[in-house]
């Protein structure tokens, strides 16, 4: 209790508790380029905490648990969703953000709405919207759109420049070191996590990966993770990073790197994927191309926006979970071509 009654946590006290707790390189609340629309600030909630639970309020987040990360509908239940993955990745970015010293509300609302533009079927299916996007299609550049159009979820400049940023491919990189916790989080926890499905799969044996990734990382899960962390904490914190920037550690970036390289090689462009690839793109397409052709078939909120007829469509498709997409296809065609079109994608 305090003299005037009851203690109460308002948007006051917790922008005082970040100044008084974060570094000097942390993004503060109250320092926010703010919204494309001004709003009266919540007397309870800082601005980025809105920003965290509006996305875990998203429509477009709670079809991230019937989405592919990398196995596309598996049998077993055990398997990482782009979900699950997202879940992982919040956790990373959190721990990396509090051992640092920024601003851990922002680097889970960043993580938390950092893959909400994914297309079904994972990354496998994201190039089958580039014939009909210019300059090619990415799941960043949708994430944005869906919290700034579709969703009109208004968010803070540094959410959306956190999920913009996310991937590596990506150049301006994001302007916040939080965002920069983000895309090690991301890293970190699709290498362990899509390792251990790869084993579980049959794809991979533990014994399979790089010598110097298990000798430097661990087994992947839960070690790999841990050492992964304290490695950016390390090169983050190193006398050597005049910039300030998060950053790994030299020899254990060059260990990651060799796995991602490896795991590029056995797992994500495997035999095993190729063939999926191949069916993924051609039930996208043939879903994009049925919509350009019947239009009126559009749910009335993407026929609303000001985009293009093309652009509505993709906004429709790409947002489709996995399962949604297959329901549909083989509603439209019919049942001898949906039965060449999605027996890998039926079973794994």
């Amino acid at each position: 209790m305090s003299p005037d009654g009851p203690f109460r946590f308002t948007d006051r006290a917790a922008r005082e508790a970040e100044e008084e707790l974060l570094a000097p390189a942390a993004t503060r609340s109250a320092a926010s380029r703010g919204r494309a629309r001004p709003e009266p600030e919540d007397p309870l909630r800082t601005a980025f905490e809105r920003d965290r639970d509006r996305i875990l309020h998203a429509k477009a987040f709670r079809r991230l648990k019937h989405k592919t990360q990398v196995f596309l509908n598996p049998d077993g239940d055990h398997f990482v969703t782009r979900l699950t993955h997202t879940l992982q990745v919040n956790q990373v970015a959190r721990a990396l953000a509090r051992a640092l010293g920024l601003n851990e509300t922002l680097a889970e609302a960043i993580a938390l709405g950092h893959d909400v533009g994914h297309s079904p079927f994972g990354h496998i299916g994201e190039e089958a919207f580039d014939p009909y996007v210019p300059g090619g299609w990415h799941h960043a550049a949708q994430g944005v759109r869906i919290v700034e159009v579709l969703e009109h979820l208004n968010l803070t400049w540094e959410v959306r420049d956190g999920i913009r940023a996310h991937s590596w491919k990506i150049d301006p990189p994001p302007a916040t070191r939080e965002a920069e916790c983000v895309r090690y989080a991301d890293r970190i926890g699709y290498l362990s996590h899509d390792a251990l499905d790869a084993v579980r799969a049959g794809v991979l044996r533990p014994s399979d990966l790089p010598g110097r990734a298990r000798t430097v990382f661990g087994e992947p899960g839960s070690e790999m993770v841990g050492r992964m962390i304290e490695a950016v904490v390390d090169g983050s914190l190193s006398a050597g990073n005049t910039a300030g920037a998060v950053v790994m550690a030299s020899e254990p970036l060059e260990a990651m790197t060799e796995l991602r390289t490896f795991m590029f090689e056995r797992v994500y462009l495997s035999e095993t994927a190729a063939g999926q690839k191949h069916v993924a793109v051609d039930v996208i397409r043939r879903l994009v191309d049925h919509h350009l052709a019947h239009p009126e078939l559009l749910p009335a909120s993407y026929r609303d926006t000001e985009a293009d007829e093309v652009t509505q469509v993709v906004d429709y498709v790409s947002g489709m979970t996995d399962r949604f997409a297959l329901n549909t296809h083989d509603r439209l065609f019919d049942a001898d071509a949906s039965s060449r079109m999605t027996p890998l994608l039926r079973s794994n």
